[in-house]
Protein backbone atom coordinates (compact mmCIF):
# COMPACT_ATOMS: atom_id res chain seq x y z
CA UNK A 1 0.00 0.00 0.00
CA UNK A 2 0.88 3.46 -0.76
CA UNK A 3 1.82 5.83 2.55
CA UNK A 4 -1.12 8.52 3.07
CA UNK A 5 -3.41 6.63 0.44
CA UNK A 6 -7.39 6.19 1.67
CA UNK A 7 -8.89 3.37 0.10
CA UNK A 8 -12.13 2.55 -0.40
CA UNK A 9 -14.17 -0.22 -2.93
CA UNK A 10 -17.78 0.11 -3.58
CA UNK A 11 -19.62 -2.94 -4.85
CA UNK A 12 -23.11 -3.35 -6.03
CA UNK A 13 -24.14 -6.73 -5.39
CA UNK A 14 -25.34 -8.34 -8.69
CA UNK A 15 -25.45 -5.03 -10.99
CA UNK A 16 -23.84 -7.29 -13.62
CA UNK A 17 -26.14 -8.96 -16.31
CA UNK A 18 -26.83 -10.34 -19.75
CA UNK A 19 -28.60 -8.08 -22.56
CA UNK A 20 -32.12 -7.73 -22.44
CA UNK A 21 -34.17 -7.28 -25.59
CA UNK A 22 -36.57 -4.92 -24.19
CA UNK A 23 -33.68 -2.18 -24.09
CA UNK A 24 -32.36 -2.72 -27.33
CA UNK A 25 -29.92 -5.54 -25.89
CA UNK A 26 -28.13 -3.22 -23.49
CA UNK A 27 -27.69 -4.97 -19.82
CA UNK A 28 -29.15 -2.79 -17.16
CA UNK A 29 -25.94 -1.18 -16.54
CA UNK A 30 -25.93 0.19 -20.25
CA UNK A 31 -29.24 1.39 -19.89
CA UNK A 32 -29.27 2.99 -16.31
CA UNK A 33 -27.73 6.59 -16.18
CA UNK A 34 -24.53 6.61 -14.00
CA UNK A 35 -22.09 9.66 -14.45
CA UNK A 36 -20.40 8.84 -11.48
CA UNK A 37 -19.37 5.65 -12.60
CA UNK A 38 -18.95 6.47 -16.26
CA UNK A 39 -16.25 9.02 -14.70
CA UNK A 40 -14.50 7.02 -13.51
CA UNK A 41 -14.13 4.42 -16.31
CA UNK A 42 -12.70 7.34 -18.33
CA UNK A 43 -9.88 8.38 -15.83
CA UNK A 44 -9.39 5.03 -14.11
CA UNK A 45 -8.39 1.62 -15.35
CA UNK A 46 -11.12 -0.57 -16.34
CA UNK A 47 -11.43 -4.35 -16.87
CA UNK A 48 -13.25 -7.82 -16.36
CA UNK A 49 -12.72 -9.26 -13.26
CA UNK A 50 -13.39 -13.19 -12.40
CA UNK A 51 -14.22 -13.52 -8.82
CA UNK A 52 -15.94 -17.00 -9.20
CA UNK A 53 -13.27 -19.71 -8.84
CA UNK A 54 -14.38 -22.41 -11.47
CA UNK A 55 -16.31 -25.40 -9.56
CA UNK A 56 -17.28 -22.75 -7.00
CA UNK A 57 -21.10 -21.90 -6.68
CA UNK A 58 -21.53 -18.54 -7.60
CA UNK A 59 -22.68 -16.87 -4.57
CA UNK A 60 -22.09 -13.73 -2.86
CA UNK A 61 -20.28 -15.45 -0.21
CA UNK A 62 -17.68 -16.61 -2.84
CA UNK A 63 -17.60 -13.56 -4.84
CA UNK A 64 -16.73 -11.08 -1.90
CA UNK A 65 -14.13 -13.57 -0.56
CA UNK A 66 -12.13 -12.96 -3.27
CA UNK A 67 -12.90 -9.31 -3.62
CA UNK A 68 -11.85 -9.28 -0.09
CA UNK A 69 -8.51 -10.22 -1.29
CA UNK A 70 -8.90 -14.28 -0.12
CA UNK A 71 -8.62 -17.29 -2.32
CA UNK A 72 -11.90 -19.37 -2.22
CA UNK A 73 -10.06 -22.61 -2.49
CA UNK A 74 -8.71 -21.68 0.46
CA UNK A 75 -10.48 -20.09 2.61
CA UNK A 76 -14.32 -20.97 2.35
CA UNK A 77 -15.69 -23.53 4.07
CA UNK A 78 -19.57 -22.59 3.92
CA UNK A 79 -21.23 -18.96 4.30
CA UNK A 80 -22.97 -19.83 7.83
CA UNK A 81 -19.93 -19.34 9.27
CA UNK A 82 -19.12 -16.12 7.92
CA UNK A 83 -22.38 -14.37 8.85
CA UNK A 84 -22.09 -15.98 11.99
CA UNK A 85 -18.68 -13.74 12.40
CA UNK A 86 -21.72 -11.13 12.27
CA UNK A 87 -23.96 -11.92 14.91
CA UNK A 88 -21.35 -12.81 17.46
CA UNK A 89 -22.11 -16.17 17.35
CA UNK A 90 -18.78 -18.14 18.67
CA UNK A 91 -18.56 -21.41 17.14
CA UNK A 92 -16.19 -24.24 18.49
CA UNK A 93 -13.91 -26.49 16.38
CA UNK A 94 -16.91 -29.04 16.51
CA UNK A 95 -19.69 -26.41 15.99
CA UNK A 96 -21.40 -26.35 11.99
CA UNK A 97 -23.12 -22.83 11.35
CA UNK A 98 -25.95 -23.09 8.71
CA UNK A 99 -27.65 -20.12 6.38
CA UNK A 100 -31.25 -20.11 7.46
CA UNK A 101 -33.50 -18.21 5.52
CA UNK A 102 -37.43 -17.89 6.15
CA UNK A 103 -39.13 -18.62 2.97
CA UNK A 104 -42.22 -18.68 1.34
CA UNK A 105 -43.23 -22.19 0.22
CA UNK A 106 -46.82 -22.62 -2.08
CA UNK A 107 -48.67 -25.61 -2.31
CA UNK A 108 -49.44 -26.16 -6.43
CA UNK A 109 -51.35 -28.97 -7.06
CA UNK A 110 -49.20 -32.54 -5.09
CA UNK A 111 -46.29 -29.62 -5.82
CA UNK A 112 -44.83 -27.45 -3.29
CA UNK A 113 -42.93 -24.39 -4.75
CA UNK A 114 -40.43 -21.85 -4.09
CA UNK A 115 -42.73 -18.83 -4.16
CA UNK A 116 -39.93 -16.49 -1.91
CA UNK A 117 -36.52 -16.87 -0.62
CA UNK A 118 -37.19 -14.07 1.50
CA UNK A 119 -40.81 -14.72 2.93
CA UNK A 120 -41.99 -11.34 1.35
CA UNK A 121 -39.04 -9.38 2.46
CA UNK A 122 -40.66 -10.14 6.38
CA UNK A 123 -39.32 -7.27 8.33
CA UNK A 124 -36.68 -7.36 11.18
CA UNK A 125 -39.33 -7.04 14.19
CA UNK A 126 -41.53 -9.86 12.45
CA UNK A 127 -38.37 -12.20 11.82
CA UNK A 128 -36.87 -12.00 15.41
CA UNK A 129 -40.29 -13.13 16.55
CA UNK A 130 -40.63 -15.89 14.79
CA UNK A 131 -36.86 -17.03 15.07
CA UNK A 132 -37.11 -16.77 18.91
CA UNK A 133 -39.87 -18.74 18.90
CA UNK A 134 -38.74 -21.38 16.56
CA UNK A 135 -35.64 -21.75 18.77
CA UNK A 136 -37.76 -22.28 21.77
CA UNK A 137 -40.26 -24.59 20.12
CA UNK A 138 -37.83 -27.03 18.53
CA UNK A 139 -34.49 -26.17 19.44
CA UNK A 140 -32.11 -28.44 21.54
CA UNK A 141 -29.02 -27.85 23.45
CA UNK A 142 -27.25 -28.90 20.79
CA UNK A 143 -29.07 -27.56 17.66
CA UNK A 144 -29.92 -23.37 17.98
CA UNK A 145 -31.55 -20.69 15.99
CA UNK A 146 -29.86 -17.38 15.78
CA UNK A 147 -32.08 -14.01 14.38
CA UNK A 148 -30.17 -12.04 11.76
CA UNK A 149 -32.45 -9.25 9.35
CA UNK A 150 -35.09 -9.66 7.75
CA UNK A 151 -35.39 -13.53 6.24
CA UNK A 152 -31.56 -14.08 6.70
CA UNK A 153 -30.50 -15.64 10.09
CA UNK A 154 -28.36 -18.51 11.23
CA UNK A 155 -28.34 -22.08 12.50
CA UNK A 156 -25.80 -23.93 14.60
CA UNK A 157 -25.14 -27.62 15.18
CA UNK A 158 -23.16 -27.60 18.49
CA UNK A 159 -20.64 -30.56 18.49
CA UNK A 160 -20.94 -32.34 15.31
CA UNK A 161 -18.62 -35.10 16.87
CA UNK A 162 -18.98 -38.17 14.89
CA UNK A 163 -21.66 -36.59 12.16
CA UNK A 164 -19.84 -33.47 11.74
CA UNK A 165 -18.08 -34.65 8.55
CA UNK A 166 -21.08 -36.00 7.06
CA UNK A 167 -23.38 -32.74 7.88
CA UNK A 168 -20.83 -30.58 6.38
CA UNK A 169 -20.85 -33.28 3.06
CA UNK A 170 -24.73 -32.15 2.47
CA UNK A 171 -25.27 -30.74 -0.92
CA UNK A 172 -27.88 -27.71 -0.06
CA UNK A 173 -29.23 -25.78 -2.73
CA UNK A 174 -29.54 -22.12 -2.08
CA UNK A 175 -33.22 -21.06 -2.12
CA UNK A 176 -32.96 -18.17 -4.33
CA UNK A 177 -31.63 -20.60 -7.14
CA UNK A 178 -34.75 -22.31 -7.19
CA UNK A 179 -37.18 -19.38 -7.23
CA UNK A 180 -40.61 -20.91 -8.83
CA UNK A 181 -39.64 -24.50 -8.64
CA UNK A 182 -40.65 -28.04 -7.31
CA UNK A 183 -38.53 -27.95 -4.16
CA UNK A 184 -38.85 -31.68 -4.02
CA UNK A 185 -35.77 -32.33 -6.37
CA UNK A 186 -33.58 -30.00 -4.20
CA UNK A 187 -34.28 -31.08 -0.70
CA UNK A 188 -31.81 -33.16 1.52
CA UNK A 189 -32.17 -37.28 1.18
CA UNK A 190 -34.53 -38.40 3.93
CA UNK A 191 -31.42 -40.60 5.25
CA UNK A 192 -28.22 -40.11 7.21
CA UNK A 193 -27.16 -36.55 8.36
CA UNK A 194 -29.81 -35.14 5.48
CA UNK A 195 -32.65 -36.78 7.61
CA UNK A 196 -31.64 -34.93 10.68
CA UNK A 197 -31.45 -31.50 8.21
CA UNK A 198 -34.75 -32.58 6.46
CA UNK A 199 -36.77 -33.25 9.66
CA UNK A 200 -35.88 -29.17 10.86
CA UNK A 201 -37.22 -27.80 8.09
CA UNK A 202 -40.71 -29.93 7.92
CA UNK A 203 -41.06 -28.97 11.97
CA UNK A 204 -40.41 -25.77 11.06
CA UNK A 205 -43.29 -25.84 8.67
CA UNK A 206 -45.33 -27.19 11.28
CA UNK A 207 -44.86 -24.66 13.80
CA UNK A 208 -44.71 -22.00 11.69
CA UNK A 209 -47.98 -22.58 9.99
CA UNK A 210 -50.19 -21.23 12.81
CA UNK A 211 -47.79 -19.10 14.33
CA UNK A 212 -49.45 -15.37 14.92
CA UNK A 213 -46.73 -13.61 12.66
CA UNK A 214 -47.50 -15.42 10.08
CA UNK A 215 -51.81 -15.25 10.20
CA UNK A 216 -51.47 -11.88 10.82
CA UNK A 217 -49.34 -11.26 7.52
CA UNK A 218 -51.62 -14.11 5.53
CA UNK A 219 -54.55 -11.83 6.73
CA UNK A 220 -52.68 -8.15 5.66
CA UNK A 221 -51.87 -10.22 2.37
CA UNK A 222 -48.74 -10.46 2.48
CA UNK A 223 -46.73 -13.69 2.24
CA UNK A 224 -46.00 -15.98 5.53
CA UNK A 225 -42.84 -17.13 6.58
CA UNK A 226 -43.80 -20.70 6.55
CA UNK A 227 -40.63 -22.43 6.33
CA UNK A 228 -37.23 -22.51 7.15
CA UNK A 229 -34.78 -23.24 4.44
CA UNK A 230 -31.09 -24.50 5.73
CA UNK A 231 -28.22 -24.43 3.51
CA UNK A 232 -24.55 -22.88 3.20
CA UNK A 233 -23.31 -25.32 6.67
CA UNK A 234 -19.50 -25.04 7.22
CA UNK A 235 -16.88 -24.74 10.43
CA UNK A 236 -14.89 -21.17 10.84
CA UNK A 237 -12.57 -20.44 8.84
CA UNK A 238 -9.05 -19.03 10.00
CA UNK A 239 -8.16 -16.27 8.17
CA UNK A 240 -5.16 -13.27 8.63
CA UNK A 241 -6.24 -9.81 8.58
CA UNK A 242 -6.18 -7.42 5.83
CA UNK A 243 -4.16 -5.57 8.58
CA UNK A 244 -1.12 -8.75 8.95
CA UNK A 245 -1.45 -8.93 4.74
CA UNK A 246 -1.04 -5.30 3.53
CA UNK A 247 -0.79 -3.54 6.85
CA UNK A 248 -4.28 -1.97 6.47
CA UNK A 249 -7.12 -0.96 9.09
CA UNK A 250 -10.26 0.05 8.39
CA UNK A 251 -14.28 -0.25 8.31
CA UNK A 252 -16.90 -2.03 6.37
CA UNK A 253 -20.20 -1.20 5.65
CA UNK A 254 -23.62 -3.59 4.92
CA UNK A 255 -26.63 -4.55 5.85
CA UNK A 256 -25.58 -7.89 5.04
CA UNK A 257 -24.26 -10.58 7.98
CA UNK A 258 -22.76 -12.53 5.35
CA UNK A 259 -20.39 -8.97 4.35
CA UNK A 260 -19.98 -7.60 8.13
CA UNK A 261 -19.13 -11.72 8.98
CA UNK A 262 -16.19 -11.17 5.78
CA UNK A 263 -14.87 -7.98 7.15
CA UNK A 264 -15.20 -8.91 10.90
CA UNK A 265 -13.05 -12.43 9.75
CA UNK A 266 -10.66 -9.85 7.89
CA UNK A 267 -10.19 -7.42 11.01
CA UNK A 268 -12.35 -4.61 10.26
CA UNK A 269 -14.36 -2.57 12.04
CA UNK A 270 -17.99 -2.71 11.05
CA UNK A 271 -19.12 1.05 10.46
CA UNK A 272 -23.43 0.99 11.75
CA UNK A 273 -25.33 3.61 9.62
CA UNK A 274 -28.46 4.89 10.51
CA UNK A 275 -31.68 2.75 8.24
CA UNK A 276 -29.72 0.46 6.01
CA UNK A 277 -31.73 -2.49 5.45
CA UNK A 278 -30.47 -4.60 2.41
CA UNK A 279 -32.92 -3.42 0.17
CA UNK A 280 -34.75 -1.08 -1.84
CA UNK A 281 -35.30 1.02 0.89
CA UNK A 282 -32.38 1.71 2.05
CA UNK A 283 -30.03 4.99 3.18
CA UNK A 284 -27.94 5.40 0.04
CA UNK A 285 -26.30 8.46 0.87
CA UNK A 286 -25.98 7.53 4.65
CA UNK A 287 -23.46 4.87 3.33
CA UNK A 288 -21.79 7.26 1.02
CA UNK A 289 -21.26 10.05 4.51
CA UNK A 290 -20.27 7.07 6.58
CA UNK A 291 -17.57 5.74 4.00
CA UNK A 292 -16.00 9.56 3.63
CA UNK A 293 -16.08 9.91 7.64
CA UNK A 294 -14.66 6.42 7.85
CA UNK A 295 -11.62 7.41 6.19
CA UNK A 296 -11.04 10.48 8.27
CA UNK A 297 -9.76 7.80 10.49
CA UNK A 298 -9.01 4.50 8.40
CA UNK A 299 -7.27 4.27 5.73
CA UNK A 300 -9.72 1.63 3.98
CA UNK A 301 -13.51 0.97 3.49
CA UNK A 302 -15.46 -1.75 1.97
CA UNK A 303 -18.82 -0.57 0.88
CA UNK A 304 -21.72 -3.03 -0.21
CA UNK A 305 -25.47 -2.27 -1.44
CA UNK A 306 -27.24 -5.50 -1.74
CA UNK A 307 -30.21 -3.54 -3.76
CA UNK A 308 -29.27 -4.63 -7.17
CA UNK A 309 -28.94 -8.46 -6.57
CA UNK A 310 -32.62 -7.98 -4.54
CA UNK A 311 -33.94 -6.83 -8.38
CA UNK A 312 -32.63 -9.54 -10.22
CA UNK A 313 -33.82 -12.20 -8.23
CA UNK A 314 -37.09 -10.65 -9.04
CA UNK A 315 -36.69 -10.13 -12.43
CA UNK A 316 -37.66 -6.38 -12.33
CA UNK A 317 -35.49 -4.49 -14.81
CA UNK A 318 -37.25 -0.99 -13.58
CA UNK A 319 -36.30 -1.54 -9.91
CA UNK A 320 -32.66 -3.17 -11.09
CA UNK A 321 -32.16 -0.05 -13.08
CA UNK A 322 -33.34 2.33 -10.70
CA UNK A 323 -31.27 0.43 -7.99
CA UNK A 324 -28.30 0.99 -10.10
CA UNK A 325 -28.86 5.02 -10.74
CA UNK A 326 -29.29 4.72 -7.28
CA UNK A 327 -26.29 3.28 -5.96
CA UNK A 328 -24.50 5.76 -8.72
CA UNK A 329 -25.97 8.78 -7.58
CA UNK A 330 -26.39 8.13 -3.90
CA UNK A 331 -23.27 5.96 -3.00
CA UNK A 332 -20.32 6.51 -5.54
CA UNK A 333 -20.87 9.80 -6.27
CA UNK A 334 -21.55 10.68 -2.62
CA UNK A 335 -18.43 9.17 -1.81
CA UNK A 336 -16.29 11.03 -5.29
CA UNK A 337 -17.66 14.26 -3.79
CA UNK A 338 -16.60 13.71 0.01
CA UNK A 339 -12.75 12.21 -0.84
CA UNK A 340 -11.59 15.50 -2.68
CA UNK A 341 -10.25 16.70 0.41
CA UNK A 342 -8.16 13.82 0.58
CA UNK A 343 -4.43 14.55 -0.85
CA UNK A 344 -4.22 10.56 -1.98
CA UNK A 345 -7.01 8.27 -2.97
CA UNK A 346 -7.88 5.44 -4.75
CA UNK A 347 -11.66 4.39 -5.61
CA UNK A 348 -12.17 0.47 -6.80
CA UNK A 349 -15.69 0.02 -7.99
CA UNK A 350 -17.77 -3.46 -8.94
CA UNK A 351 -20.75 -6.21 -8.99
CA UNK A 352 -19.42 -8.66 -6.85
CA UNK A 353 -21.25 -11.60 -9.63
CA UNK A 354 -24.02 -10.89 -11.94
CA UNK A 355 -27.93 -11.36 -11.36
CA UNK A 356 -29.05 -11.55 -14.78
CA UNK A 357 -32.51 -10.95 -14.32
CA UNK A 358 -33.60 -13.63 -16.86
CA UNK A 359 -32.91 -16.17 -15.07
CA UNK A 360 -33.25 -14.57 -11.47
CA UNK A 361 -30.16 -16.19 -9.89
CA UNK A 362 -26.11 -15.84 -9.74
CA UNK A 363 -24.01 -16.83 -12.25
CA UNK A 364 -20.34 -16.90 -12.62
CA UNK A 365 -19.37 -14.71 -15.56
CA UNK A 366 -16.50 -12.19 -15.18
CA UNK A 367 -17.98 -8.78 -13.47
CA UNK A 368 -16.40 -4.93 -14.76
CA UNK A 369 -14.34 -3.32 -12.33
CA UNK A 370 -12.30 0.05 -12.25
CA UNK A 371 -9.92 1.28 -10.26
CA UNK A 372 -9.15 4.95 -10.19
CA UNK A 373 -5.93 6.58 -8.43
CA UNK A 374 -5.44 10.20 -7.70
CA UNK A 375 -1.60 9.57 -7.98
CA UNK A 376 -2.14 8.37 -11.67
CA UNK A 377 -0.57 10.40 -13.90
CA UNK A 378 -2.09 8.93 -17.38
CA UNK A 379 -4.85 6.70 -17.87
CA UNK A 380 -3.94 2.72 -18.54
CA UNK A 381 -6.82 1.39 -19.60
CA UNK A 382 -9.48 2.96 -21.40
CA UNK A 383 -13.18 2.64 -21.70
CA UNK A 384 -15.84 5.69 -22.02
CA UNK A 385 -18.26 4.29 -19.95
CA UNK A 386 -18.72 1.68 -16.94
CA UNK A 387 -20.42 -1.79 -17.60
CA UNK A 388 -19.76 -5.28 -19.42
CA UNK A 389 -18.85 -4.31 -22.59
CA UNK A 390 -16.59 -1.55 -22.68
CA UNK A 391 -14.69 -3.93 -19.48
CA UNK A 392 -14.57 -6.14 -22.11
CA UNK A 393 -12.99 -4.06 -24.86
CA UNK A 394 -10.37 -2.87 -22.70
CA UNK A 395 -8.41 -6.21 -22.77
CA UNK A 396 -8.29 -6.13 -18.94
CA UNK A 397 -8.72 -9.67 -17.54
CA UNK A 398 -7.80 -10.70 -13.94
CA UNK A 399 -8.69 -14.29 -13.67
CA UNK A 400 -7.73 -14.99 -9.81
CA UNK A 401 -10.14 -12.28 -8.81
CA UNK A 402 -8.37 -12.79 -4.83
CA UNK A 403 -5.40 -10.94 -6.65
CA UNK A 404 -7.38 -7.82 -7.86
CA UNK A 405 -7.33 -6.26 -3.71
CA UNK A 406 -3.52 -7.21 -4.01
CA UNK A 407 -3.31 -4.70 -7.61
CA UNK A 408 -5.56 -2.26 -5.49
CA UNK A 409 -3.22 -1.31 -3.02
CA UNK A 410 -0.05 -2.23 -4.81
CA UNK A 411 0.53 -1.63 -7.69
CA UNK A 412 -2.63 -0.69 -10.00
CA UNK A 413 -2.51 2.91 -11.23
CA UNK A 414 0.46 4.43 -8.89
Amino acid sequence: MVKGMKYVVIVGDGMADYPVESIDGKTPLMAARTPHMDWLAKHGSLGLVRTIPEGFNPGSEIANLSIFGYDPLQYYTGRGPLEAASLGVDLKKDDLAFRCNLVTLHSQGSKVVMEDFAAGHISDREANEIIVDLDRAIGTEETRFYSGVSYRHLMVIKNGGSTYSSLERLELTPPHDIIGQEITPFLPENDGSGKRILALMTESQRFLKEHRVNLDREAKGLRPANSVWLWGQGRSPQMATLKERFGIDGYVISAVHLIKGIGLLAGLEVLAVPGITGYFDTNYEGKGEYAVRGLEKKDFVYVHVEAPDEAGHMGDLRLKVEAIEAFDEKVVGTILKGIKDFEKVKVMVLPDHPTPLAIRTHTADPVPFVIYSSESREKEVYGETFDEESARQSGLFIERGYELIQNFFGSFSD
